[in-house]
């Protein structure tokens, strides 16, 4: 997808070349300053009833006379906010998606365009174009749309110009986490994410080291090793480096859950919507999108992002419930349900971090159905017991339109994780899963700021939109660039 900004203020929209003139109006009444040919159009069509001023209508006008543009589209929004901005350039792109348009320029009508209208106008197209078709070739063409331009003033145009550059490098790691999480387990494999690490270390100059079984072993990685031994795949412990400060400054460390499909093990699930654990992988996802949006804006900072990759399958060998194995960091773990297998792995994950002495580490994980309950699926669940990296990415979400809702870390939550035979049981009661399941996690990270994202609500949709949202991406990447010199 082609991106870019063009000087065109409201007074001038009938002469913009394009195939499409999409433009958004926010609010009921005319924009002051509007073009008086768009505006001539969208008054006759507001009083012949074609468009009124409800939020979310959309109208396609076709060879309006003395516009430069083959189709007029308007679009009607309650309110500027990029949040509705996006919302109504996605119903704008739908409504041209069957017809012929290669080129559209968005304008938005009734505010002045900012940087974050760019970001979304970039996340919208790259929606709109999004369609998977890996191991389904039948799937339907994306459409012809090939290059957008955001319209503004000759004032705004380097600001715009610097939103339009982060959102499409922003678009650019959602689809690739889309990617990865939409194929199959039979397709992504550990194997096959260490592979797509390595694939993005040679396109954007990461540094990237795979380690297998033996490596992960002579490690001591017990807790991730006890998922992965009930499972033909072979692990993959993947870290990948970006280096774009310098060397003594400390890294933002992003840890991903790779289970590439997740069957609960021995404490098998329900065989209702099993196909959507090839899902699980979500975080992994995620932290492979947003090393290549970073790379791909060449920030200013240091990342590392690690991935603990593997299946959680029933077989002879695989871990039995009540089983105690030994992690990296020497603490014991009985573990009482071996669906609970997501934080075994991040638990070694986050040790292994320690060696980085990172200046702060987040890991996502599709982690828990508590979350899910919790928080539906518009936010994910965020957990830390550091406010000021809380602040940072609650921030970092609300600028992404990827927002996150912090829990609670009480310390007596922590008291449902005992064990009468190891250091800690992997799970608790049921009340309050999701954060009797961040305070396993935290037990791991006493040497550096830390932060969990539950992403079990938001990484993927089900029903007939199934599928993978590539979230928490624009989150993340926002995150770090943030932390950007």
């Amino acid at each position: 997808m082609d991106f870019n900004t063009q000087v065109a203020p409201l007074g001038g929209l009938s002469k913009v070349e394009t195939d499409a003139l999409l433009v958004v109006l926010a609010g009921t009444s005319v924009p002051v300053g509007l073009d008086k040919t768009v505006a001539a159009a969208l008054k006759a069509a507001t009083d012949a009833g074609d468009l009124t001023s409800k939020p979310g209508q959309t109208l396609v006008l076709h060879h309006v006379a003395r516009i430069q543009a083959a189709r007029l589209v308007f679009v009607t929004s309650n309110n500027a906010s990029p949040k509705a901005f996006q919302k109504a350039v996605g119903a704008g792109l739908a409504a041209l998606k069957t017809g012929g348009s290669k080129h559209v320029a968005v304008a938005l009508a009734g505010a002045d365009v900012t940087p974050a209208h760019a970001e979304a106008l970039a996340l919208a197209a790259a929606e709109a174009v999004y369609v998977y078709r890996h191991t389904k070739p039948s799937a339907p063409a994306a459409g012809p749309l090939s290059k957008v331009t955001m319209l503004c003033t000759a004032a705004a145009k380097p600001d715009v110009d610097i939103g339009l550059t982060r959102g499409a490098a922003i678009a650019e790691g959602v689809t690739l986490a889309r990617e990865c999480a939409n194929r199959p387990g039979n397709h992504c494999t550990p194997s096959y994410l260490a592979s797509e690490a390595r694939r993005l270390g040679k396109g954007f100059g990461l540094k990237v080291e795979v380690l297998d079984r033996k490596d992960v072993e002579k490690l001591g990685m017990g807790a991730f090793l006890a998922v992965a031994q009930g499972s033909d795949e072979p692990l993959k412990f993947i870290v990948a480096r970006w280096q774009g400060a310098g060397k003594a400054e400390a890294p933002v460390v992003l840890v991903g859950k790779g289970i590439t499909f997740d069957t609960g093990g021995i404490s098998i699930k329900p065989a209702a919507e099993m196909d959507e654990m090839k899902f699980d992988m979500g975080g992994a996802a995620s932290v492979l999108g947003t090393l290549r949006a970073v790379a791909q804006l060449k920030a200013k900072v240091n990342l590392v992002g690690i991935i603990a990759a593997c299946e959680n399958m029933p077989s002879g060998r695989a871990v039995k419930p009540g089983d105690v194995v030994r992690s990296l960091s020497g603490q014991t773990i009985e573990i009482l349900n071996t669906d609970a297998e997501g934080r075994l792995i991040l638990c070694d994950a986050l040790t292994y971090a320690e060696r980085f002495k990172p200046a702060a580490v987040v890991d996502i994980a599709t982690l828990t159905g508590a979350c899910v309950i919790a928080l539906g699926h518009h936010r994910s669940g965020l957990f830390s017991a550091d406010d000021a990296l809380a602040s940072e990415l609650v921030a970092a979400g609300d600028a992404a339109l990827d927002p996150c809702w912090r829990m609670p870390v009480d310390d007596e939550y922590d008291e449902a994780l005992k064990s009468n035979f190891a250091d800690m049981g992997n799970v608790g009661p049921r009340a309050g899963g999701s954060i009797t399941a961040a305070m396993f996690l935290k037990r791991f990270t006493g040497k550096y700021a830390w932060a969990h994202l539950d992403i079990a609500g938001t990484a993927w949709k089900s029903g007939q939109a199934k599928g993978s949202t590539g979230r928490p991406v624009g989150l993340l990447t926002h995150f770090v660039l943030s932390r950007a010199r």
